[in-house]
């Protein structure tokens, strides 16, 4: 009874794990080949299988017809579960459009000039240029009516104007509110908040008695003679012309 007992065990393991590994491998699908379909094409065949498939890019091409599919990721072959995604690149056929030149305009006159010619706008970084005026379209990639390019994408480089200057952030605390704000305002940088602090509680001598806390009315605004006791950003700390100071005064 026993031996039988662990045979049945052993066929009943058998069994579960062949059918477990059917149930794995019922669910699999290879991906067929999409390239050289059109995208209704490719969705139909992906789509029979349980695939899901997008078009996610575009290239010129001048040995893939316009409209066809031109590559997938995964590849022809591969094995993968169902409900998996099919990254698919299309054919825009030959090169037909030129390329723009939109240098030494605006971003906004780019963008539109770019637009109008059924092209897409690609990245756009900026830098600062002492020599280029704020907003001006300094550089492109692809250059203006270059030929083989293989996306129907434009990215600029776009001034920011002179870098701003920056100034070294000075000691400022036990000085006047009046003057401090006066040196700033000389070197381009703006006063931010000013808050008041509360005035400094003393600790009585023995047999006094204690100061009546202070009520938040009866703070006083803060005036040209106020002192300054903390300061933000602190001393030492680099600062760029037209920045913001916050101080804390009594």
């Amino acid at each position: 009874m026993l031996l039988l007992a662990l045979v049945l065990m052993t066929v009943a393991l058998i069994s579960a794990l062949t059918s477990m590994r059917l149930a794995i491998h019922g669910r699999e699908v290879t991906i067929p080949k999409l390239v050289g379909m059109s995208p209704v094409e490719a969705e139909r065949a992906g789509a029979a299988l349980g695939l899901q498939v997008a078009v996610e890019r575009q290239f010129y091409s001048a040995d893939i017809p316009e409209g066809k599919i031109m590559t997938q990721m995964p590849p022809p072959g591969t094995k993968v579960r169902r409900g998996w995604a099919v990254r698919l690149a299309q054919s825009l056929g030959p090169q037909r459009v030129v390329i723009p030149g939109v240098t030494g305009g605006s971003e906004r006159v780019a963008e539109l000039n770019i637009r109008r010619r059924g092209l897409t706008l690609g990245s756009i970084a900026h830098v600062n240029l002492r020599d280029a005026p704020l907003d001006q379209v300094i550089s492109q990639s692809p250059p203006a009516k270059a030929s083989g390019v293989s996306a129907p994408k434009i990215s600029l480089l776009v001034s920011d104007g002179p870098e701003p200057p920056t100034y070294v952030m000075p000691n400022l605390t036990g000085q006047p509110l009046g003057s401090a704000m006066l040196a700033l305002q000389e070197a381009g940088i703006k006063v931010g908040k000013v808050s008041v602090l509360p005035p400094a509680l003393t600790t009585p001598a023995p047999g006094e008695p204690q100061p009546a806390p202070v009520a938040p009315s009866a703070v006083s605004e803060p005036s040209a003679a106020s002192m300054i006791v903390t300061q933000t950003p602190v001393p030492g700390q680099k600062i760029a012309a037209g920045s913001a100071v916050n101080f804390e005064v009594r």
